[in-house]
């Protein structure tokens, strides 16, 4: 006689083969859309203080050319086609800096802190899509107070808010005759008047003639 073996069924439950694919996939889809909606949270963000460890973004960044001169214009964009170009920008290279006026770190690095002017783009290489981009975020930062505004020094001067200047003082009285003399008849030289008559006679008569 043979004996059968009795075989354990556990059971399993069923699940799709691609579950944790999906579950990776939609957590790194959760993340770049939490930075894509709110930016200034990966400037806090562990990621970010381990690529760029408190420096600029731009600190380390040089362009690749050809020869020992360096282009004196950065390129147009980064990104034409959907394809992102060889050396792209310090923007451009990372999806996940977002330029939006509440990002106020990031605006920060392409602000110079003595005289609050934006740094030029060929010290800080981004490219002029970006850049246009980088100005209208500062601009909407500052209109929302995000930013500090500079207002320039300027000196007015005193003379203009006196009484004792002509414009504000009392109407003199008026004169006897004109205000200036050009109003008043003065009579032609003769010698003149006759050259003009000579010059004009033909068209005098025809004048005197239609009359």
């Amino acid at each position: 006689m043979t004996q059968q073996k009795k075989t354990c069924t556990v059971p399993v439950p069923n699940l799709p083969l691609c579950s944790r694919q999906l579950a990776s996939l939609a957590e790194a889809f959760d993340a770049n859309s939490r930075y894509r909606d709110q930016p200034w949270e990966y400037m806090n963000s562990e990621e970010y203080l381990q690529r760029y460890d408190r420096k600029s973004i731009w600190a380390d960044y040089r362009r690749n050319h050809k020869g020992p001169i360096p282009p004196q214009k950065t390129r147009k964009t980064c990104i034409r086609g959907g394809k992102i170009c060889g050396n792209p920008c310090p923007i451009c290279r990372d999806q996940k800096l977002g330029l939006h006026y509440r990002n106020v770190k990031l605006l920060q690095q392409f602000i110079c802190p003595h005289t609050g002017i934006v740094y030029d783009p060929t010290t800080t290489g981004v490219c002029m899509k970006q850049q246009k981009a980088l100005i209208k975020a500062i601009t909407e930062a500052t209109d929302h107070g995000f930013l500090p505004a500079h207002v320039s020094y300027i000196v007015l001067p005193h003379e203009d808010y006196l009484n004792s200047h002509s414009a504000v003082s009392d109407t003199p009285s008026p004169k006897a005759g004109p205000w200036y003399p050009w109003y008043e008849w003065q009579e032609p030289n003769p010698k003149e008047v006759a050259r003009l008559r000579k010059l004009y006679k033909p068209y005098l008569k025809e004048m005197m003639g239609n009359k």
